[in-house]
């Protein structure tokens, strides 16, 4: 079964940094393009970053642009959110999820692309 599970997340002072790792099992997920979106209280959640399978393209949301950066280890099965300069307004539970769809040519912000998901892990920081 395909599983998706986060890790990393805790809390900060602003100006902090974090890195957030998914680790995937149960499908090749090294084929598909992953995400990583965030769901503040209240709000719905969004779209942060994308990651093509070959790791050949990225794509950020404006927000968090120059501040995160999104990697992956296919070897490892893992993906990866290195967020730097972090603000209050950053706080959010993130999840991972992966393109429903094997090698896609590009990347995607829009959640209905994506199959499978985590279960969250939660970053707070601090003014």
């Amino acid at each position: 079964q395909a599983q998706l599970v986060e890790s990393g997340g805790g809390s900060v002072q602003a100006g902090g940094s974090l890195r957030l790792s998914c680790a995937a099992s149960g499908r090749t997920f090294s084929r598909s393009a992953m995400g990583w979106f965030r769901q503040a209280p209240g709000k719905e959640r969004e779209f942060q970053a994308a990651i093509s399978w070959s790791s050949g393209n990225t794509y950020y949301a404006d927000s968090v642009k120059g501040r995160f950066t999104i990697s992956r280890d296919n070897a490892k099965n893992t993906v990866y959110l290195h967020m730097n300069s972090l603000k209050p307004e950053d706080t959010a539970v993130y999840y991972c999820a992966a393109d429903k769809l094997y090698y896609r040519g590009r990347v995607s912000y829009s959640e209905d692309e994506y199959a499978y998901w985590g279960q969250g892990t939660q970053v707070t920081v601090s003014s």
